[in-house]
C-alpha cells in the first residue's frame, strides 16, 4: 500500500468520525471546542497532580490510581452524554442550540473550577478571589 492510499484512507476515516460527531453533538462551535480543551486540561492536570506531586484527593496516598483515572474518564463521558441529550432536546424544541450551549457553559465552568483546584494542589499561586470562589463552590456542592 502506498502513502497516498494510506493518506486517503486516513482522511476518509477522519471525515467519517467528524461527521458522526457532528450528527451526535450538533455543529462544532467555540463552546464545544472550549469544553473539550477544558476537559483535557482537567484530566491532564489531575494526572500530573497525582503522578508528580502525590497530592490527589482521589486516592488514599495521593498518588496515581487507575481506578480514579477510570472514574475521571467515565465522568468526562457522562458530560459528553449530557451534551448529546441537550443537543437532542434542542432539535426537538427548535431552540437552535440554546440548551446545548447552556449545558456546555455549566460543564465548562465546572471544569475550570477543577483545573484551579488541581493547580492549587501543584503549588501554582491561585489569586485569592478565585481561591475563595472555588472554596465557596466546593462548600455549596458539599464536595470539600
Amino acid at each position: 500500500m502506498d502513502f497516498l492510499t494510506l493518506k486517503t484512507q486516513a482522511a476518509a476515516l477522519a471525515g467519517m468520525a467528524a461527521a458522526a460527531c457532528s450528527a451526535l453533538f450538533g455543529p462544532w462551535n467555540a463552546a464545544m471546542a472550549t469544553l473539550m480543551i477544558f476537559m483535557l486540561a482537567d484530566y491532564v492536570s489531575g494526572v500530573v497532580s497525582a503522578a508528580l506531586f502525590h497530592n490527589s484527593d482521589k486516592s488514599e496516598n495521593g498518588a496515581l490510581s487507575s481506578k480514579a483515572g477510570w472514574q475521571g474518564l467515565c465522568k468526562k463521558a457522562m458530560m459528553l452524554l449530557c451534551v448529546l441529550v441537550a443537543w437532542r432536546l434542542d432539535l426537538l424544541s427548535g431552540s437552535g442550540g440554546l440548551i446545548k450551549d447552556g449545558v456546555i457553559l455549566a460543564l465548562t465552568l465546572n471544569e475550570a473550577v477543577s483545573i484551579l483546584e488541581n493547580a492549587g494542589r501543584m503549588g501554582v499561586p491561585v489569586p485569592e478571589p478565585l481561591r475563595q470562589a472555588v472554596d465557596l463552590l466546593g462548600k455549596k456542592s458539599g464536595s470539600k
